[in-house]
């Protein structure tokens, strides 16, 4: 194999080809979704994936079909052209309204020169048909077997893109089955190899909520605050930006799985989350509840100063200090002591600012507990 000479079928490159250019697609994606998170900047995933897949599909098909436009071969890159089309349709289910799919079939076929063939409108008509068809397939969650549904889907309107493209290049019927024959096995390796990505991506996810997130509470732990508090910290004073914090613990929590036993305590702990988490889901979602040891738990507030926490520090020990636990019949009292504090320029490492909120709440464990110290 050199420059010149290529000993390697063309369907075996295409395969490599068409891979390449959706695991390209997911890496620019994955790229962008980080950077736009890393600047804070609100978007949501899926719109974000829509625009992005459309608009990656489009640069794809165009740039194709441009080294072919006028030419008696100008359908050679169909079959990649339709794998893009069902990659969109069906594996990242973007939605595509007629009153948009339209005017994109008419630049394409004024841009491809092929605006005054009955044939060509009839493959538009066709392929948008086929989009329309795969979007329904991938939302219908009644269909079980989905793997024999797409690919009797792709096969039906593939056999039937490709002939009228028979038709309007006479070309042989030979070439028409081999044509079709490629873009069903092309489809099905499609399919298993989003599926293999999806099933690595699931994985992965799974992963990083175990190992980010307390397996008893739910809420996210140390690693997860450790690393929050790394980015914040960095950001707060780079940008001069507000930032505080509320470590507090359940006082005498030892006594309680002592006396009730640890799966009392468990549940003592479990309560705590669920009544924390209410109150800041009713308040601020940016908030964030972190379970950084056995009974402690830190309360970070991104852009509070320590004026602006005392609301809802006050609720959650409000709503802590006022409600029994109830275990099997008995009802378990908590209490909870609280320290408070903000970033300070003193500050130079996220260590600094955890001491002196850890030190806030040992000031309110050693006078008596139950009580709340914010300096």
């Amino acid at each position: 194999m050199t420059w010149s000479i290529w000993h390697v079928s063309p369907f075996i490159t295409g395969v490599f080809f068409i891979l390449g250019i959706f695991t390209l697609y997911q890496v620019l994606y994955d790229g962008l979704k980080t950077f736009l998170h890393s600047k804070k900047i609100n978007v949501d995933d899926d719109k974000l994936n829509s625009a992005f897949g459309v608009l990656y599909m489009l640069i794809f098909i165009f740039s194709m079909q441009a080294t072919l436009v006028g030419t008696p071969i100008s359908w050679q890159f169909m079959n990649f052209q339709l794998i893009a089309l069902v990659f969109c349709a069906y594996f990242l289910n973007i939605r595509v309204p007629f009153f948009v799919f339209f005017p994109i079939m008419i630049l394409y076929m004024m841009f491809n020169g092929s605006i005054g063939y009955w044939e060509s409108w009839c493959h538009g008509f066709t392929l948008m048909l086929f989009y329309l068809s795969l979007n329904q397939l991938r939302r219908d969650q009644k269909i079980n077997r989905s793997f024999i549904a797409y690919m009797s889907l792709g096969t039906f309107f593939g056999g039937l893109l490709w002939l009228f493209m028979k038709v309007k290049f006479d070309f042989s019927w030979s070439t028409y089955l081999q044509e079709w024959l490629y873009l069903i096995i092309f489809e099905a390796l499609l399919f298993s190899y989003v599926g293999m990505i999806l099933r690595d991506s699931q994985l992965k996810l799974k992963l990083l909520r175990f190992a980010n997130h307390d397996a008893l509470t739910k809420t996210e732990n140390f690693a997860a605050y450790k690393s929050e508090m790394d980015r914040l910290f960095s950001n707060s004073t780079v940008n001069k930006l507000d930032l505080s914090m509320m470590m507090f613990d359940i006082d005498h929590f030892k006594q309680v799985n002592d006396t009730y036993g640890h799966l009392a305590g468990d549940k003592v702990l479990q309560h705590v989350v669920d009544v924390v988490q209410t109150v800041i889901s009713e308040n601020d979602p940016n908030v964030k509840l972190y379970r950084t040891g056995g009974e402690e738990f830190n309360v970070i507030f991104p852009g509070y100063d320590l004026d602006a926490t005392e609301p809802i520090v006050h609720q959650i020990f409000a709503a802590l200090n006022h409600i029994d636990v109830e275990i099997n019949g008995q009802k378990i009292n908590i209490t909870i002591s609280v320290g408070v504090s903000m970033i300070s320029k003193k500050d130079s490492q996220p260590n600094d600012f955890y001491s002196r909120v850890d030190g806030n709440l040992y000031h309110s464990k050693r006078n008596g507990r139950k009580q709340i110290t914010a300096l």
